[in-house]
């Protein structure tokens, strides 16, 4: 609950932030109908800037619990972390562009366990938390409209190439302590994008808030067979991200 409150007050925020940035350059648009801000941004063939982004991510995960005739149930808690990222944006025409985005991605999943305690009416419970590093290499097609004055609107969409600097796929479980034991994820991560997005050219700098939504199209389970891994079919990333880019 608390995380679904964070996010939509992280929401609410941008859309209040980005419709005064829109106020605003609407009213300086009326004061100086001829004059844009950065009038001649789409004339350049290629752009440059960073990324500031949040982000919620957890798993779409599918268990066999008749594996473990003591396994009740298994859950994907998702947590918050945060991307910096370098823009590269090749204007490919006027309402296309081609987005190269790098970035570095912490993220943190929580899988919790609930176990029937034998001869106990009680349940025992175990979060597992599954932390990844991610050297992202995005690539979207950004799909815009004409501007509007200082505003305009977007969609984008693409595939996503992660590999994870923290993944402990080679890290053998060889301890008999639950609460020692590891859910490892795979290294290296395939997904597809899609979001939207709004651009406000102000004076010196273009400022684009930004909603996307990242899957896994790969198994990211190491299957090793241990109580927690072992009832588990596949684990796939899901990744909400809100990010904001400066573009010059």
């Amino acid at each position: 609950m608390m995380l679904k409150r964070i996010l939509h007050t992280s929401f609410v925020l941008i859309l209040l932030l980005s419709f005064g940035i829109h106020l605003s350059a609407q009213r300086n648009t009326y004061r100086k109908k001829k004059i844009e801000n950065l009038d001649r941004f789409e004339d350049k063939f290629i752009h440059f800037g960073f990324s500031l982004g949040i982000n919620s991510a957890d798993f779409l995960l599918e268990a066999d619990v008749s594996k473990n005739d003591s396994l009740l149930k298994v859950e994907s808690n998702p947590t918050l972390g945060f991307n910096l990222g370098i823009v590269v944006d090749l204007h490919m025409g006027r309402f296309f562009d081609f987005r190269f985005i790098p970035t570095l991605s912490f993220c943190q999943r929580n899988l919790e366990y609930t176990f029937r305690t034998p001869g106990n009416e009680k349940s025992t419970f175990f979060s597992k938390p599954v932390e990844s590093t991610y050297l992202d290499f995005p690539l979207n097609l950004k799909l815009k409209s004409l501007r509007s004055g200082n505003f305009a609107a977007y969609v984008v969409g693409g595939f996503m190439y992660s590999y994870d600097l923290t993944s402990q796929e080679g890290v053998k479980n060889e301890s008999f302590n639950p609460d020692d034991i590891i859910v490892a994820v795979n290294k290296n991560m395939y997904s597809y994008q899609v979001g939207v997005g709004f651009d406000f050219f102000l004076e010196y700098f273009k400022f684009s808030p930004e909603f996307k939504l990242s899957m896994g199209l790969n198994n990211n389970l190491v299957q090793d067979g241990t109580m927690f891994a072992g009832p588990l079919q596949y684990l796939k990333s899901r990744i909400f991200l809100v990010s904001f880019t400066f573009e010059g």
